[in-house]
C-alpha cells in the first residue's frame, strides 16, 4: 500500500493503543465504516473499558429531558458561560482546546443524549448539581444541575460500547491484543505507520489489580492510522509531582491516594511526545480534596472520593476553618490551592449522623451497588433513617473516621489519628458554635449557610442530598463524625494536541500523518478542552466524543 509517498504493507486499517472508553468507542466507530481494526491494550481482557468501568457513569448534558422533568432552565448559552468561565483559556496553544471546547458543547446540547439513548443507556431521574463554584456568575461552576448519573454506573456506560466491540470481533472486523504493551511507534516517510512493544505474560489479576509487568516476547504491527487512547497520568504520582503547577497551588503534598488503577501511568503520552508530536498544558490537572483511603483496596494506594453535600463543616489540618468557596461540593481546585497555601497535605469533616445519611455518596461503580445493580429496591433505602451501606462500612472500617458523642472527645480522637496532636478542641468549638448561630438565624452572613439554603432550593438537593439545616451541636443530630480528607489523583486535563478532528500535532504545529488522539491521553480534546477546570461529568463525555469523532475520521 503507497500512502503519502510511502509503500508499506499494513495488517490492520486502524490502531487503536488503550481499551479504556475513548479507546472502545474508536474502535468500534471505525469497524462501523467496515475497516479492520486491532485494538492493543497493555492489561488483560478483564480491564476492557478501563477507568470508566470504576465511575460513577456520570454525564454532562445540557438542557436534558432529565433537567426539564426536575424544573432545571438550561441552555447552550448558559453552558458556555460556565464552561468558559472555568476553562479560563489564555494561552497560544489553546487555540484547538477552545474549538474542542466549543464543539463538545455543542454535542452535549445536541445529539450526545439521542446518540447514547438509541445504544441503550437511561439516565437517574434526579440531576445532580457537582462543582457549583461559589464564585461570580461568569466565574467558575455549573450554574444549573447537569450531571446525569447513567443507570448502571460506569458499566451502563461501557456495556454497549463492549457489546460492539465483541460482535465485531466475532465478525473480524475487530482483533483484540490484550497484555501487549506499547514500547514505541513505528514511522516510515514521515508517516506513522504502527507500534512495537513488549508481549507480556498473562496475569489473571481481578479487573483494576496491579499486574505483572513479565515481557514474553515482542511485537510491531502496521496500519494505515494508530489512535492513541492511553489514558492520563493520575496512577503515576512521580509524573503528577514532575508536573505539579505549584505557580498556582504550590507544593504538591507529600503524601496522595490514587483515584485511578495503576497502569493509568502516562507512559504512551511520553511515547508519542518522543515520536515528535506535541503536548501542551501538562501542568493542568485534576485532584479532589476529598479522598479516603479505601478499607478494601483494588488497586495500590486506592482511594475513594466523598461527592459530599454542602452541610459538612471543613477545617485544615490545624482545624482553621476553610473559607468560600472552599465549600463541599463547590470548587475543587480552588479548595485544593487554599490547602496548599496553608500547607495542609490532609483536611477534616467534622459533621452528624444526619449529615452524613443524607448528604455522603462515594465516586464509584463498586460503591454504590443500588445503581450499578439497577436495583430500585437497594436504591430506596438511601431515603431511610441508617447511612447506605457502603459509607457505614468506611464509618466502621476506614482509618479516616472518627465517631463520638461530644466535642471534645471527637477533637481527641482527631489528634490520636493522625498522632500530631494540632488541633485546640476550644478553637474548633468556637468556629462551630459560630456556624451553629448562624443556622438559627433566618438571615445569616456566613456563605456555607446560604449555600445550603439555595440548595434546598432545588428539589432534587431538598430530596436527596441536602440535609435538613441544623446545628452540628445538637445532641439529637448526633453522633458526632470526624473524616480526615486526602488529595485524591484523578484526571489530567492537558495532553497530547490535536486538531478538531483528533488528528495528532507535532512540535512544529503541523499534523502528524497516520496519527491521532483520544480522551484523557489528549486532554480529552484538543490538548485540554476543559482549560484549568473541569465541570464534572465531562470526562466520560470527553472520552466518548473524542473516540468517536477520531475513529470515524480515522475511517473516513
Amino acid at each position: 500500500m503507497e500512502i503519502g509517498g510511502g509503500r508499506f504493507t499494513v495488517e490492520f486499517d486502524v490502531i487503536v493503543v488503550g481499551g479504556g472508553l475513548a479507546g472502545l468507542v474508536a474502535a468500534t466507530e471505525a469497524t462501523a465504516a467496515g475497516k479492520r481494526v486491532c485494538l492493543i491494550d497493555q492489561e488483560g481482557p478483564q480491564n476492557l473499558g478501563g477507568q470508566a468501568f470504576w465511575s460513577l457513569g456520570g454525564l454532562f448534558f445540557v438542557d436534558s429531558p432529565e433537567q426539564r422533568r426536575m424544573r432545571i432552565r438550561d441552555s447552550l448559552d448558559l453552558a458556555r458561560q460556565d464552561w468558559q468561565g472555568s476553562a479560563g483559556f489564555d494561552r497560544p496553544e489553546d487555540h484547538w482546546p477552545r474549538l474542542w471546547a466549543e464543539a463538545y458543547l455543542q454535542f452535549a446540547a445536541g445529539e450526545k443524549r439521542a446518540w447514547l439513548h438509541q445504544m441503550g443507556m437511561r439516565w437517574f431521574p434526579v440531576v445532580g448539581w457537582a462543582e457549583r463554584g461559589g464564585s461570580q456568575a461568569h466565574g467558575h461552576g455549573n450554574s444549573v444541575p447537569r450531571f446525569h448519573v447513567t443507570w448502571g454506573t460506569g458499566p451502563g456506560v461501557i456495556e454497549p460500547f463492549v457489546k460492539r466491540a465483541e460482535a465485531d470481533a466475532d465478525k473480524g472486523l475487530l482483533t483484540f491484543k490484550f497484555r501487549h504493551q506499547v514500547d514505541n511507534l513505528v514511522s516510515q516517510a514521515g508517516r506513522i505507520t504502527g507500534v512495537s512493544g513488549t508481549i507480556l505474560a498473562d496475569d489473571p489479576v481481578l479487573r483494576g489489580q496491579k499486574s505483572s509487568r513479565e515481557a514474553v516476547g515482542s511485537f510491531e504491527f502496521t496500519a494505515v492510522a494508530v489512535i492513541v487512547a492511553s489514558g492520563g497520568i493520575g496512577g503515576n504520582h512521580d509524573l503528577v509531582r514532575r508536573n505539579w503547577p505549584r505557580e498556582r497551588l504550590g507544593d504538591p503534598p507529600q503524601s496522595m491516594v490514587s483515584g485511578v488503577p495503576h497502569h493509568v501511568d502516562g507512559r504512551m503520552i511520553g511515547i508519542t511526545q518522543a515520536s515528535g508530536s506535541a503536548v501542551i498544558n501538562p501542568d493542568r490537572m485534576w485532584h479532589y480534596t476529598e479522598g479516603l483511603r479505601n478499607w478494601d483496596p483494588i488497586w495500590p494506594n486506592h482511594g475513594i472520593r466523598i461527592l459530599p453535600g454542602p452541610s459538612s463543616f471543613w477545617c485544615d489540618a490545624n482545624g482553621e476553618r476553610l473559607p468560600a468557596p472552599a465549600m463541599p461540593g463547590f470548587d475543587t481546585l480552588g479548595t485544593l490551592k487554599i490547602l496548599r497555601d496553608r500547607g495542609s497535605d490532609y483536611s477534616w469533616f467534622i459533621l452528624t449522623k444526619a449529615i452524613i445519611k443524607k448528604e455522603f455518596a462515594l465516586s464509584g461503580s463498586e460503591q454504590n451497588p443500588d445503581l450499578t445493580g439497577k436495583n430500585i429496591r437497594l436504591l430506596l433505602k438511601r431515603l431511610g433513617k441508617e447511612p447506605p451501606a457502603p459509607v457505614q462500612a468506611f464509618m466502621d472500617k476506614g482509618e479516616d473516621f472518627v465517631v463520638r458523642n461530644s466535642l471534645e472527645e471527637l477533637v481527641a480522637g482527631m489528634n490520636r489519628l493522625t498522632g500530631e496532636n494540632r488541633l485546640d478542641p476550644s478553637r474548633i468549638r468556637q468556629q462551630i458554635e459560630a456556624r451553629d448561630r448562624e443556622i438559627l438565624n433566618s438571615f445569616s452572613k456566613d456563605a456555607q449557610v446560604t449555600a445550603i439554603r439555595g440548595a434546598r432550593n432545588y428539589l432534587g438537593d431538598k430530596l436527596m442530598r441536602t440535609a435538613k439545616p441544623h446545628r452540628l451541636l445538637d445532641p439529637a443530630a448526633g453522633p458526632l463524625i470526624a473524616v480526615r480528607l486526602h488529595v485524591l489523583t484523578r484526571k489530567t486535563l492537558g495532553g497530547i494536541h490535536t486538531d478538531l478532528n483528533a488528528r495528532v500535532l507535532g512540535a512544529d504545529g503541523e499534523v502528524v500523518p497516520g496519527l491521532y488522539a483520544v480522551g484523557e491521553a489528549a486532554g480529552f480534546g484538543g490538548g485540554g478542552l476543559h482549560g484549568y477546570n473541569a465541570l464534572e461529568g465531562t470526562f466520560l463525555g470527553g472520552c466518548l466524543f473524542s473516540g468517536r469523532i477520531a475513529g470515524r475520521h480515522a475511517a473516513a
